[in-house]
C-alpha cells in the first residue's frame, strides 16, 4: 500500500508540471484557435536559463527571473513572427510555432553545449511523512506551485478587467473588438502567460534532475493532458494533467507485473492510450466545447 501512496504523490507531482504545460496551450488556442508547438522549446529555455541563475540569485529569485525572461521572449516571438500571419489559415499559423519551436531549441540548445547542466534541488531529495507514507519533497513544492498558479491564474481570468477582456476575446474576437478590446494585445499577453507557464514548468522539471538537449519532450506529454481535458477548457487543462500524471505513474510502478505482454516502458506511450480511450467517448475532451457546425 505505501508503493500506491507513493505512486500517487509522483503523479500528482509529475501530473502538475503537464498542468502547467497543458494550461499555456490552452490560454494561447482560446485567445488565437491556434495550437503553439513553441511550448517545449520555451520549456526548455526556461530550464537552462536558470542553471545560469541559481549560482548567483539563488533558486526562487532565479524561477521568478526565469518566468519573466522567457515571457518576454514569447512576447516577442509572438510580435515578431505570429503576428503578421494573422487571418491566414490556421494550420500555417501552427506550422509556423513548429518551425519556432525548432529554432528556439537550436539556440538553447547552445547554451547546454555537450554536456548537462544542473539547476540544483532546493529540496535536496528530503521526504516528509504523510500519514506513514514517505513523499518526496519535490513533488509537494510542484504541486503547491501549480496550485498557486492556477489559483492565480483563475482569479486573473475572473476578477481583473484585461482577464475579462481575455474571456471576451476567447469567446468572440469580433464582437470584444466592436467592445473596444484590443485583440492584438490579448494575443501578446496570451502568448507571454504561456511562455512563463512553460518556463516554471522546465524549472520544475529540472530540479533534482539535469538538463540536457532532450528536455523538451517531457512537454509533448501536455498534448494528451489538453486533449483529454478539452482544448478550450483551463480546467480541463488542470484535471488533465494531473490524469496524465498519475496514469504514467501506476502504469510504470504495476505494468511490469500485471501485464508484462505490454513490454518495457510502456509507461512512455500510457498518456496518449488514455487519449485515445478518452476521445472515442467524449470527441471534443472531458471538458471540452462541442462544435455544432449547420450547413
Amino acid at each position: 500500500m505505501t508503493e500506491f501512496w507513493q505512486s500517487i504523490a509522483r503523479g500528482m507531482g509529475n501530473g502538475s508540471i503537464y498542468a502547467l504545460l497543458a494550461l499555456g496551450f490552452v490560454i494561447i488556442y482560446k485567445s488565437t484557435r491556434v495550437i503553439s508547438f513553441a511550448q517545449p522549446s520555451f520549456m526548455l529555455a526556461g530550464a537552462v536559463l536558470i542553471t545560469y541563475l541559481t549560482g548567483s540569485v539563488g533558486f526562487y529569485a532565479g524561477l521568478i527571473l526565469s518566468a519573466l525572461a522567457i515571457a518576454l521572449l514569447a512576447l516577442g516571438v509572438e510580435r515578431v513572427a505570429v503576428r503578421p500571419m494573422v487571418g491566414k489559415p490556421v494550420f500555417a499559423v501552427a506550422i509556423i510555432t513548429l518551425g519556432l519551436d525548432v529554432v528556439i531549441r537550436v539556440v538553447v540548445d547552445a547554451f547546454v553545449g555537450l554536456d548537462v547542466r544542473q539547476v540544483g534541488d532546493p529540496w535536496k531529495l528530503h521526504t516528509v511523512d504523510i500519514l506513514g507514507v514517505p513523499v518526496q519533497q519535490r513533488y509537494i513544492a510542484m504541486l503547491v506551485i501549480t496550485a498557486v498558479m492556477v489559483v492565480v491564474l483563475f482569479a486573473f481570468f475572473r476578477y481583473t478587467r484585461f482577464g475579462l477582456a481575455m474571456r471576451a476575446a476567447a469567446f468572440d474576437q469580433e464582437t470584444a473588438l466592436t467592445q473596444g478590446i484590443s485583440v492584438g494585445s490579448v494575443f501578446a499577453v496570451s502568448w507571454a502567460m504561456a511562455g512563463g507557464l512553460a518556463a516554471i514548468a522546465g524549472v520544475l522539471v529540472g530540479t533534482g534532475a539535469s538538463v540536457d538537449q532532450n528536455l523538451w519532450i517531457i512537454a509533448l506529454k501536455a498534448l494528451p493532458a489538453i486533449i483529454l481535458g478539452g482544448l478550450d477548457s483551463l480546467g480541463g487543462a488542470v484535471i488533465g494533467g494531473l490524469a496524465v500524471g498519475l496514469v504514467e505513474s501506476l502504469v510504470g510502478t504495476y505494468q511490469a507485473d500485471m501485464a508484462p505482454w505490454l513490454g518495457q516502458n510502456f509507461a512512455v506511450v500510457s498518456p496518449y492510450v488514455l487519449m485515445l480511450l478518452v476521445l472515442l467517448i467524449r470527441p471534443y475532451g472531458l471538458f471540452g466545447t462541442p462544435e455544432v457546425e449547420r450547413v
